[in-house]
């Protein structure tokens, strides 16, 4: 089933300074802040929302379709995704930009410093839903905010049922803008954070949040996620991982699973299970995209923690 998966694509810059933040930075000084930090480690990653989802989607044997707007340093991401083979047809060059990238700083402490260039991501709006074919599924992903409400419109109007992760995004909104993508979407999901967040701005509390939609997902790190669904709640436990490297990109994976349920017509304990899985196959890796399983281990992990088979 053809996908299109709304949202940033990205590069993030990650730096690591071999000290404390602390140690150089004086409190009663911070009014006149200008400290600079050398960091010899630096990595460079491929990210952003929709790269991340459409990578773990693809992982699965989905197909995933990205639209997303992008600048004049993209050549690198593109030539990656090619060698994916996920498609490119709608995402967008906007010349005279860069791409979305983020700059990230963490000291020993494991505390960061994050700088954060939107550049294209700001021309979302220019991409339209309903000019994509063939697509039966879609999901709003963190981007502009325009184009997140043009996106949760578009596949409104297109009669395609979309997923709604406001994420990081959810700031940009009012409450009734909120309302209006919840009332216009057909699948929720927000971390436990956001999920706080939602109800505090519409001012109506998950169950009744839940009522407009199929399903609300919320996740919540290492203690699992839940899913409320026709009047319950489903709860999935968080697959231990082999080790704990880096939960970037960990709900991005988490969504990837999730679409791949609601495209293979999976019921819904089923679908959180391999979300699940699918987290605990990212956080074992650095970056968004560097875990790379076959679907028979996928497969295989999910049969070890549930005994399920894909």
């Amino acid at each position: 089933m053809r996908t299109l998966i709304c949202g940033s694509l990205a590069f993030d810059s990650i730096m690591v300074f071999q000290d404390h933040f602390k140690n150089h930075i004086l409190p009663d000084k911070i009014h006149m802040l200008n400290v600079s930090f050398l960091v010899p480690e630096m990595r460079r990653e491929y990210g952003g929302c929709a790269g991340n989802i459409a990578y773990n989607l693809k992982l699965l044997g989905g197909e995933p379709m990205i639209m997303a707007t992008v600048g004049d340093d993209f050549v690198s991401y593109a030539e990656r995704l090619d060698a994916q083979a996920i498609s490119r047809e709608y995402v967008r060059h906007v010349a005279g930009t860069y791409t979305a990238q983020a700059f990230i700083t963490t000291d020993l402490d494991d505390n960061q410093i994050t700088a954060f260039h939107p550049g294209a991501m700001n021309y979302s709006h220019e991409n339209d839903v309903r000019e994509a074919q063939d697509i039966k599924l879609g999901i709003v992903a963190p981007d502009g905010r325009d184009g997140m409400l043009r996106h949760v419109r578009g596949f409104y109007e297109a009669g395609i049922p979309c997923v709604f992760d406001p994420g990081q995004g959810m700031p940009l909104f009012s409450g009734d803008e909120l309302l209006e993508c919840v009332h216009k979407s057909r699948y929720v999901i927000l971390n436990d954070y956001e999920a706080e967040l939602l109800q505090s701005r519409t001012g109506e509390d998950l169950a009744a949040l839940g009522r407009h939609v199929e399903a609300l997902i919320v996740t919540r790190g290492a203690e699992g996620s839940v899913i409320h669904t026709a009047g319950e709640q489903i709860s999935i436990p968080a697959v231990r991982p082999a080790a704990v490297l880096d939960p970037t990109g960990c709900g991005d994976a988490y969504r990837g699973g999730i679409l791949y349920g609601i495209a293979e017509g999976l019921d819904w304990e089923t679908a959180g299970q391999l979300a699940s899985v699918m987290g605990s196959i990212k956080i074992e890796h650095r970056g968004g995209q560097n875990h790379a399983p076959s679907r028979q281990e996928i497969a295989g992990r999910l049969k070890v923690a549930f005994g399920k088979t894909l």
